[in-house]
């Protein structure tokens, strides 16, 4: 009936979608059952995603401005420095970059030796820090100040008491993603690579924006008359192209975010079924980096559309308000809507690419299926816990805190601000020029060093997340290849929800 004979007994076998020749043993490991044939998935999302980026720098080409242009580079006469004093700004971001990412890496480390102290920490931190806004509320004499400082205390203690019991699984979790990312540091350069690119189609979605709006195109002022004879300039603003260019910024990002998570997705479902292509930069790294920027890619800019669209429609929903266009009370309701929209497309799209980027499903598929595995599983509490979320940011934080310090340092044991300071305490007698370098350099120092933490952290969150879903999905192969840290986490779960394995 399935292919039997008649001195073999009827087997029946699914014919996996990946492998139409799949036998017995095949129907045993989750991967090959859920793999995908190779082809592009929802190709149009990512033609639309390669016309907008074509598009956006036509648009700069024709119409960009050149920062540059209008820039002179006034010398001082003696030393030939930069009179304003970019030489410092410079040389501290440029440190602070190379510092922030060997610290960073560093940080991954201590995350690998003490995730759970960590996970401690960060929860017991928010208890702590909203105890201390209740006290400084009433102690101010702010009494409505205080009483909304003491329901964000006394919910942040029942969040802290209901979660406790899952810090071991979550731990697990934790050393889990570190584990996969050591095997394989490579994706992280990727993850700075891209961020990268967002910063460059940031400064090249700005320039071309600036130089459209010199046409007249976006905003057409004309002088008219009021009732009592009064000229007055009136404002129109072209909100239709306004939306189409935030569509443009808010979708690229959108893709390169989502396409780190995705590339790391698949790296973690190689650790995980494939443990012989771990490597620095072996074939687990560039076949994801592959995939996600080739057969993936649309799956990834039809999700990354979604949001952008939400995103963009917040947008001029605020400058119509800014401008009186809409009401402020409508205006309020309509971005509350939009928000908690943007927020579950965003949770949804988390879960969805690891499905994508492990299997190469695409994004209908894959949201279908990993929500499915969960309700089959009966792992809706698993999703709702942030635990690690919150270490990752208490280290990117820690991190961006010894940037600052770091930056501080270099106003004082280095020349770079001597011309900063020097034209900050021309302008008067009363201006301490040090001390506003050491506070702008600062600052500086803390911004780069918490984006460049927030990046890796980024990929062990991505990790997390594949983690979760390849547990739910594919145990047994887990326990094959890493039996400890199985164990571990097949504990830690038994803990924090009992009788649920």
């Amino acid at each position: 009936m399935f292919g039997g004979t008649k001195n073999e007994p009827d087997i029946p076998i699914q014919a996996s979608p990946y492998d139409h020749t799949a036998t017995v043993e095949d129907q045993s490991n989750p991967f090959l059952v859920k793999k995908q044939p190779t082809r592009c998935r929802d190709p149009v999302f990512a033609v639309l995603f390669i016309a907008n980026v074509a598009a956006m720098i036509g648009v700069f080409i024709k119409y960009g401005t050149n920062p540059l242009n209008n820039v002179e580079a006034e010398q001082d006469g003696d030393d030939g420095q930069i009179e304003l004093g970019e030489e410092g700004i410079i040389y501290t971001a440029a440190t602070a970059a190379g510092i922030s990412a060997a610290f960073s890496a560093v940080m991954m480390q201590v995350l690998m030796c003490i995730p759970g102290f960590l996970i401690k920490f960060a929860l017991l931190f928010n208890v702590a820090l909203a105890g201390l806004g209740m006290a400084f509320s009433f102690y101010s004499g702010s009494m409505v100040g205080g009483i909304i400082s003491a329901i964000f205390f006394a919910l942040f203690c029942c969040y802290a008491y209901m979660v406790w019991s899952r810090i071991p699984f979550a731990t697990a979790n934790l050393k889990t993603a570190c584990a996969a990312l050591r095997a394989n540091c490579g994706v992280t350069f990727f993850a700075y690579i891209f961020a990268a690119l967002a910063v460059a189609w940031s400064i090249l979605w700005s320039l071309a924006v600036a130089g459209v709006q010199d046409t007249g195109i976006l905003i057409k002022c004309t002088e008219v008359q009021d009732s009592y004879g009064y000229t007055r300039d009136s404002c129109s603003i072209n909100y239709g192209i306004f939306f189409v260019l935030f569509v443009s910024f808010f979708f690229t990002h959108q893709v390169l975010q989502n396409s780190v998570h995705t590339t790391v997705a698949g790296v973690v479902g190689s650790w995980w079924f494939k443990p012989e292509q771990n490597g620095f930069c072996g074939s687990a790294v560039f076949g994801s980096f592959f995939r996600t920027m080739t057969t993936s890619l649309g799956s990834v800019c039809f999700g990354s559309l979604l949001v952008a669209i939400i995103q963009a429609t917040r947008q001029i929903l605020e400058m119509a308000r800014r401008n009186e266009d809409v009401g402020p009370f409508l205006a309020c309701c309509v971005d509350c809507l939009l928000g908690c929209l943007e927020s579950l497309l965003e949770y949804f799209n988390k879960w969805a690419f690891v499905y994508v980027g492990v299997y190469g499903y695409g994004y209908c598929e894959a949201g279908k299926s990993v929500i499915q595995l969960f309700k089959d599983r009966g792992w809706e509490a698993v999703i709702a816990d942030d635990l690690v979320g919150m270490a990752l940011f208490m280290t990117s934080l820690v991190v961006g805190l010894v940037m600052a310090g770091v930056g501080v340092l270099m106003v004082d044991q280095t020349t770079w601000w001597d011309v900063f300071i020097a034209a900050f305490d021309a302008q008067s007698e009363e201006a301490n020029g040090k001390q506003a370098a050491m506070i702008f350099a600062g600052v500086l120092a803390f911004i780069i060093g918490l984006v460049i933490a927030s990046i890796l952290m980024s990929t062990i969150a991505s990790a997390v997340n594949a983690s979760i879903v390849l547990f739910a999905d594919a145990p047994a192969e887990f326990e094959c290849h890493y039996p400890e840290l199985s164990q571990e986490m097949r504990t830690a779960y038994n803990v924090a929800y009992p009788g649920c394995m």
